[in-house]
């Protein structure tokens, strides 16, 4: 069998973001034959602007992410929740990424969302506005591998959350249905 690539964007730009430790987690819960990699560089990125999409004047960070998706079996986003919506970085990602239309890096690519606040919603408000950019980018939204984590603040506050078993247990399970969703797409890269 083939290795599974999942690419982790994590909404947060904050080095100590719990969204980001999420993540971090979630590359913990890997099985064999499996490798989650975290993207750096999202806020390297500009806003996405059609005048600079042009052959010859894709700026080489959102070229760098669209070969990283492009690459990818799967993406697992990671979002925190910023004023009840998706933070401007990764919906600055998913803009890049679905480009051109109906081409882009994006498309037929199963996705998952794994969502994060400090309110018992659980960003539940953002969550459901990455799952809306990501279909309409044209990706598969893997609803079975979503998970949610509220009240983080109380929660992973005095410990990383791969030191939480309920957190990685969930974790684990949206990161195996992913996995399932990739495998079966066909789209594992050899």
């Amino acid at each position: 069998m083939s290795q599974t690539r999942i690419l982790a964007l994590v909404g947060s730009l904050r080095a100590a973001s719990v969204n980001r430790q999420l993540a971090e987690a979630a590359v913990q819960t890997a099985p064999e034959g499996v490798e989650i990699t975290l993207y750096e560089g999202l806020g390297d990125i500009p806003f996405y602007n059609e005048d600079i999409d042009v052959p010859g004047a894709v700026p080489a960070a959102a070229q760098a992410l669209r070969d990283a998706v492009a690459a990818a079996d799967g993406v697992l986003l990671v979002t925190p929740e910023y004023n009840g919506t998706i933070p401007a970085v990764l919906k600055n990602a998913i803009d890049w990424a679905s480009r051109p239309y109906g081409a882009g890096a994006l498309q037929a690519k199963p996705a998952a969302v794994v969502s994060a606040s400090i309110s018992a919603n659980a960003a539940r408000w953002s969550h459901g506005d990455v799952v809306k950019a990501l279909g309409v980018a044209g990706s598969t939204v893997v609803e079975a591998a979503h998970a949610h984590f509220g009240v983080i603040g109380e929660r992973f506050g005095a410990a990383h959350p791969r030191e939480d078993a309920e957190a990685l247990t969930q974790l684990g399970a949206s990161v195996h249905e992913l996995v399932v969703a990739a495998q079966g797409a066909g789209v594992v890269s050899a």
